[in-house]
């Protein structure tokens, strides 16, 4: 086994690019290659509660849990930012050096504990820049190289790095090195190409071109769950369901009828109840045709009036997952069209496939090499 320490700093060039995806992914790899693998996440924004009431930052808690460490919570989710967490720094009720001293005490703690580890930021570079800790200070305090996460593409995604990787050589921090992430399979080899000629005037490498997986970008209702903050009707055994195809439905029933595929969410107002129970009849038809299978649908309902209670017992009966928001049909699409899946902490199929793409298509022995 490896003796040396090896830390890395993993950010992002923005949200919802990747960067989660990329540290299960290196955790796991180096976890065949090293002792332990410890992870931290310095400065967290969105937390939960644990089972003890300790707030913590919603990835640590997934990566504890997955990967069954027993590193106490406080020391991998060292600083949050709670409502109103900015504006008590502003006005001084919270201090920097507080802060700083809890990142570089937990990261020290888990140093010794670990020799390798995997550090997440959080958001873009600049994020935590009016309390003075934005992911390239963090990087800054720990004297820790960064490796960026970047969106797949190639003109988008090198404005995207030149911006954040300019802003880590104002803080002294090391670039040892950039990640793509959902690049398209038939432009992949093309992007890593050119994306390595465009790095080589910042003298950077290119150590991964992963590409675009569906199943990693499918919604759950759980997701839907989150954004519309509401909670399941019925259903909720199946929280965790993908689905293929999203259909907002609001043609005749006969027209609806066909359209109905396995792994399907339909939206339709709580009015249209002939949807519904054609939705229905459609599920029971199968299931009393072929006892074995199932549509795995799942339904969102809309509009001022609720379901009426005993179409939602019929939905339960068929173990449909179903969730009702007041919102109307066209604004709940919207919302589900500009949302971007997370993984989440019970969702292993989702763990697992990141892991399966991300240590399949990085370059673990350069990564190794750049701390």
């Amino acid at each position: 086994m490896q003796m040396r320490h090896v830390p890395l700093f993993i950010a992002a060039t923005g949200q919802n690019v990747g960067k989660t995806t990329c540290c299960l992914g290196l955790v796991a790899a180096f976890r065949e290659r090293y002792s332990s693998v410890g992870f931290i996440k310095p400065v967290g924004q969105e937390s939960v509660e644990d089972k003890t009431g300790i707030h913590v930052d919603k990835d640590v808690l997934l990566f504890r849990s997955f990967f069954a460490l027993d590193d106490p919570v406080e020391i991998m989710s060292p600083v949050l930012f709670p409502k109103g967490f900015t504006r008590d720094f502003l006005d001084g009720r919270v201090h920097k050096n507080e802060l700083t001293l809890k990142i570089r005490s937990a990261y020290d703690q888990l140093y010794k504990r670990h020799p390798m580890m995997i550090i997440e930021g959080t958001g873009h570079i600049g994020v935590g820049s009016i309390v003075d800790l934005n992911n390239a200070q963090v990087a800054a305090l720990l004297n820790v190289p960064m490796i960026l996460v970047a969106s797949g593409g190639l003109g988008s995604a090198f404005d995207a790095l030149s911006i954040n990787i300019a802003a880590c050589e104002k803080h002294g921090v090391r670039v040892a090195g950039v990640i793509l992430n959902r690049v398209f399979e038939e432009k992949r080899a093309m992007i890593s190409q050119y994306m390595t000629k465009a790095l080589e005037r910042f003298n950077i490498p290119l150590l991964g071109c992963i590409p675009f997986d569906t199943l990693l970008s499918l919604p759950t209702m759980h997701d839907f769950e989150l954004l519309f903050q509401t909670e399941l009707m019925t259903g909720a055994e199946f929280r965790l369901r993908h689905f293929d195809q999203m259909r907002l439905a609001a043609s005749p029933v006969e027209v609806h009828r066909e359209a109905i595929l396995p792994h399907q969410l339909i939206i339709t107002p709580a009015s249209r109840e002939d949807i519904v129970l054609t939705t229905l009849t459609r599920y029971w038809d199968l299931r009393i045709a072929h006892p074995e299978d199932d549509l795995e649908l799942g339904l969102i309902l809309t509009g001022k009036t609720p379901p009426a209670q005993t179409l939602v017992q019929e939905i339960q009966r068929a173990k449909i997952p179903m969730l009702y928001t007041p919102l109307g049909s066209f604004a709940a699409m919207k919302m589900i069209n500009n949302h971007t899946a997370k993984i989440r902490e019970a969702d292993t199929d989702k763990i697992k496939e990141a892991i399966k793409v991300v240590a399949s298509h990085v370059d673990l022995e350069r990564i190794e090499a750049t701390s």
